[in-house]
């Protein structure tokens, strides 16, 4: 009865979470709110079905294994080393000062001071998942707002991991000298660390090579979940937490030449234990002790929703980028997530972290997750209001002055993203002596260009001002040529808005981009996989004997099907 108990459990649970995330979707949220409510339903404190909480907590404890496991993973230094300038001592000052503000709230609610240094610790961490999907929904993800943003992320990734080898020290009974035990524990992670990364540099590469040799799928996902798990767990070893553990077989198995593959094969684990915890929290939420908090779940949430915003935007705002970037940091960091819920989860099993904050902090994380679409929404009016007020703008506006060569008014031709694709275009235009503006999302590639006297200009190629700046309503082509599809589509969409006649040629990732471009009012869809394949198919055919105008006419009789095939009509 206790398997079929414990099935039952799963199964209710997993599909509420499904019907949970899919209207959060539809509503214009983050699944991860269906996902939790989803828990609220099923769980000890609301009417109806109880499910078999303990059982479920042990399942989510994967969850969170694999959850930390692809942040490991996916751990890009580059991502932070492109922003570093902002984005590692916008970090630190940024939980720091969040940090300080939620421990402050909890000492003035009475809260002791371990628990309220916890209680600041788990409202200072933004969730990486909820931002990355809206920056992706809004198409700032390859933005310089957007890799600013996600350079704090990694920055804030690389405190939590800090955040999760110190928490045992400030277990009750674990009186004495503190800044010890900190730097002894802060020292354990780094011996677990090397030990693992040198082991692993060594053993995982060769271990998974050895199975990808196989040729069977099954036994070389085994193998890195075997190995996430044991590194995982054997992080308890060393007085650490099984998540620090999770991360650090990430990392280490990121460093391998079979990673993209374990990347793709871990999603779906990832995704589906990862549910699992997420309604597991959402089961440990009582409504009745959030009610009987309600002064502190107020106070929480307040301070998540404006003063972590505020301290986050005037953090960027300190530093030589735009008004705008400030602003969108600001709007990200508005909100708690999974790193949140991990750091409360340890600090309640620690007994750091009494049932009553910890509901709060799940409470206000469910709220703020909610919210932060409007905080998004929002920032397009709060930019226009903060630029009425000259001297207040140009306190937050501190990018500099970028050097800017005259823009072609028109006859000319619009690039918007000039990466090597948008390079190859131009310097073929130069090459005829045709005009041409680039809108650019990279400041400093924007400054490169006006600097060998190439017409750029820096911004968001989805705003109509930016299009209105290169002249697209006189342009005679707008070429799209970033390599992000949800910037791709808005720039598609704004730019047609701009001017309804003009041709719109859209570079896209596959074939099953071509409809969707083409309602949006793309002109011509170009689908470099195709064009490749095309192109040496041609080559194939001449260098086996059959005429070059025969050749091309293939070709082209086969690109035409393939684009048509896709959606191209």
């Amino acid at each position: 009865m206790e398997e079929f108990q414990l099935l039952t459990s799963v199964a209710i649970a997993l599909g509420l979470a499904l019907a949970g995330g899919v209207l959060a979707r539809f509503a214009g949220l983050s699944p991860i709110v269906g996902y939790l409510a989803a828990g609220v339903v099923i769980s000890p404190f609301t009417p109806g079905y109880d499910a078999d909480l303990r059982s479920i907590r042990e399942l989510a404890e994967l969850g969170v294994i694999f959850l930390m496991f692809g942040v490991g993973l996916h751990f890009n230094v580059r991502d932070l080393l492109s922003v570093r300038a902002i984005a590692v001592p916008g970090a630190i000052i940024q939980v720091t000062l969040a940090t300080a503000a939620g421990a402050g709230v909890g000492l003035a609610f009475g809260l002791g001071g371990r628990e309220a240094l916890v209680l600041g610790l788990a409202m200072s961490i933004a969730s990486t998942v909820v931002l990355i999907r809206t920056l992706e929904d809004r198409g700032l993800l390859q933005s310089v707002h957007g890799r600013v943003v996600v350079g704090w992320l990694v920055a804030q990734d690389i405190i939590t991991v800090l955040v999760l080898a110190i928490l045992p020290t400030l277990e009750p009974g674990q009186d004495g000298d503190v800044p010890r035990k900190i730097a002894i524990a802060i020292l354990r992670a780094g011996v677990f660390v090397a030990v693992m990364l040198l082991v692993g540099a060594r053993l995982v590469p060769r271990l998974l090579s050895v199975i990808a040799r196989t040729g069977s799928r099954e036994l070389f996902i085994l193998a890195f979940v075997a190995g996430a798990l044991g590194i995982a767990t054997s992080a308890a070893a060393f007085g650490l937490s099984v998540a620090l553990g999770a991360f650090i077989a990430g990392v280490v198995v990121s460093e391998t030449e079979t990673s993209h593959q374990v990347a793709a094969d871990v999603v779906p684990l990832r995704d589906a234990f990862a549910v699992l915890f997420f309604v597991s929290v959402g089961m440990l939420l009582d409504p009745g002790i959030v009610a009987a908090n309600l002064g502190l779940f107020v106070a929480v949430t307040a301070v998540v929703l404006f003063a972590n915003a505020a301290i986050a935007f005037l953090t960027a705002a300190a530093f030589p980028y735009s008004g705008r970037t400030a602003l969108t940091v600001g709007a990200g960091l508005a909100q708690l997530g999974e790193f949140s819920f991990i750091i409360a989860d340890e600090s309640l099993e620690l007994g750091l972290m009494d049932s009553a904050t910890y509901n709060v902090v799940l409470a206000a994380a469910v709220v703020s997750i909610s919210l932060n679409p409007l905080a998004f929404a929002s920032l397009p009016r709060l930019e226009r209001v903060l630029r009425k007020v000259p001297l207040l703008w140009q306190l937050i506006d501190r990018q500099g002055e970028v050097p800017e060569p005259p823009l072609p008014r028109d006859g000319h031709v619009v690039i918007i993203g000039y990466g090597r694709v948008g390079e190859l275009v131009g310097h073929a235009l130069a090459q005829i002596e045709v005009p041409f503006a680039v809108v650019e999302s990279d400041l400093n590639r924007v400054r490169q260009l006006a600097a060998a006297g190439i017409a750029a200009t820096w911004g968001d190629a989805g705003r109509h001002e930016v299009l209105d700046r290169v002249h697209v309503p006189t342009a005679i082509a707008v070429v799209v040529a970033v390599p992000d599809e949800s910037t791709a589509l808005v720039a598609t969409a704004a730019a047609r808005e701009r001017n309804a006649v003009v041709p719109i040629l859209v570079r896209a990732r596959s074939g099953g981009e071509i409809a969707t471009f083409r309602v949006l009012g793309a002109s011509e869809v170009v689908v470099p996989e195709y064009e490749g394949g095309l192109e040496l198919m041609r080559q194939a055919l001449i260098a086996i004997g059959s005429a070059p105008e025969k050749a091309l006419q293939l070709s082209q009789a086969m690109r035409d099907v393939h684009y048509e095939s896709a959606g191209h009509v």
